[in-house]
């Protein structure tokens, strides 16, 4: 399966991390979003019917990242790959990678994170 529905860079602010501060000012984290799906149908009948709506997955990723605050963002992704893949069925696996730009590191990065990929359980 190489067909793919994609959302890059998606940017969430939320109160996700191990630390105090974090809890209180929250901070801005960007998603990327990889969906396999079957793009056959929805690439001969050019109708939405037969994939995705990004809107939809922005909508359904946003409401789980923000739902509530994790101290993992490891939890915060496998919270929106549940989502994704509760919500709908033609998705076959996902992968969610969360960036934290603003990590509390002693040190000068471009960026830290973490990518997890879930696929559907038959």
């Amino acid at each position: 399966m190489t067909d793919q529905v994609f959302v890059s860079g998606l940017a969430l602010h939320a109160y996700h991390g191990v630390m105090q501060h974090e809890a209180k000012v929250g901070q801005t984290f960007k998603l990327d979003i990889v969906l396999d799906i079957d793009l056959a149908e929805a690439s001969r009948t050019d109708k939405l019917a037969h994939t995705v709506g990004y809107d939809q997955v922005v909508s359904v990723a946003s409401d789980a990242f923000c739902a509530r605050r994790y101290r993992l963002v490891e939890a915060a992704a496998g919270a929106v790959a549940e989502a994704v893949l509760e919500r709908f069925q033609q998705v076959i696996a996902i992968r969610v990678t969360i960036h934290k730009p603003h990590a509390p590191i002693a040190a000068t990065f471009d960026d830290v994170g973490v990518s997890i990929h879930r696929m559907r359980q038959s």
